[in-house]
């Protein structure tokens, strides 16, 4: 059996060695499965592909000048590294990952040991307990390095997209998570939008699940890349990629509006006696409809970009170079 471990790294120098440390060690401690280790390389502006650079060649077997055969051999698993032209994203390098994988199974995950990597062990005990099983999806459970304020957003997102969507997503999923090479083809050859939520697409493509839950711990080095501003920008992409119900709210605004309208014209009509000046009541229809008319332009807008994004085909990603 041949699993490939799929790794997306950008700007980790400070810790991508003991990332790479702790996945060997646990690596090696299976028997019976052939590893191949893809790290991804994002577009780093540091030092982190140099360092992984060095550790694959500490991973090699050579032949001396004297005949002799010396081995600096830090792990049993293979190594292949994938290196981006510019950042692309996490998304884009996930995927990079896939397209390059030929495993019978796929794991993905991130390499500040938020991921516990231990959890490999859990993850193909279960397939190997259960021939049907197609994917398996990580579920924090807790996440100790995030604010209040981060949890309650994160829940917030999946609350709305809940309701949104006709696909339920599981809360708390993370982009720790594995599938077979029948999934893996699915996501090779239909799923290939530019705007993308991988997480998203295993949710929503059927195949037999099943769900293992971690414990987030603290960062182990470095700072985390996804700052609101991103954030903000996937939940958006993910909610318009898989809902079309916000294309549909203007008619709902426009129901709304006439009743309030209906309303407001009562209301004038019962007091007319009084000869009110009727100033504020139209500022406040004006600034009402034109919120909702603005608000219902930018939601269109949204998915107008994502549909330009789409036309254009542009590649997700660029590869400089395969090590």
């Amino acid at each position: 059996m041949k699993v490939n471990i799929i790794v997306s790294v950008y700007n980790e120098e400070i810790g991508i060695k003991n990332f790479c440390d702790s996945l060997f060690y646990v690596l090696d401690q299976i028997h019976n499965v052939d590893f191949e280790v893809i790290f991804v390389d994002d577009g780093s502006n540091d030092n982190t592909l140099n360092i992984i650079k060095e550790i694959k060649e500490e991973n090699t077997t050579f032949n001396t000048q004297f005949g002799a055969t010396l081995s600096l051999k830090r792990t049993n698993a293979l190594i292949k590294i994938i290196s981006f032209s510019k950042n692309f994203g996490h998304e884009a390098a996930m995927l990079a990952g896939i397209d390059e994988a030929d495993g019978d199974y796929i794991i993905l995950m991130d390499s500040d040991l938020q991921h516990p990597v231990e959890k490999i062990i859990d993850i193909l005990k279960e397939f190997s307990n259960n021939n049907s099983l197609d994917i398996i999806l990580m579920k924090r459970t807790q996440n100790k390095k995030n604010s209040i304020i981060k949890n309650f957003t994160s829940k917030s997102f999946y609350y709305l997209i809940n309701i949104l969507s006709k696909t339920h997503f599981e809360p708390g999923v993370s982009d720790f998570f594995a599938f077979n090479n029948k999934v893996s083809t699915v996501l090779k050859n239909d799923y290939r939008e530019r705007v993308r939520f991988l997480r998203g697409f295993l949710q929503n493509i059927g195949f037999n699940k099943k769900i293992i839950e971690y414990e987030a711990i603290k960062r182990a080095s470095g700072k985390t890349h996804y700052n609101y501003t991103k954030l903000i920008n996937l939940s958006v992409n993910s909610i318009i990629s898989f809902s079309d119900l916000p294309l549909k709210l203007g008619a709902f605004v426009s129901a709304f509006s006439f009743i309030i309208g209906f309303i407001v014209l009562i209301y004038t009509l019962c007091t007319r006696g009084n000869a009110p000046s009727g100033y504020a009541t139209i500022v406040i229809l004006l600034c009402f409809m034109f919120a909702i008319l603005f608000l219902i332009v930018g939601i269109i807008g949204e998915y107008i970009s994502i549909l330009f994004t789409e036309i254009k085909k542009r590649p997700s990603y660029i590869i400089k170079e395969i090590y």
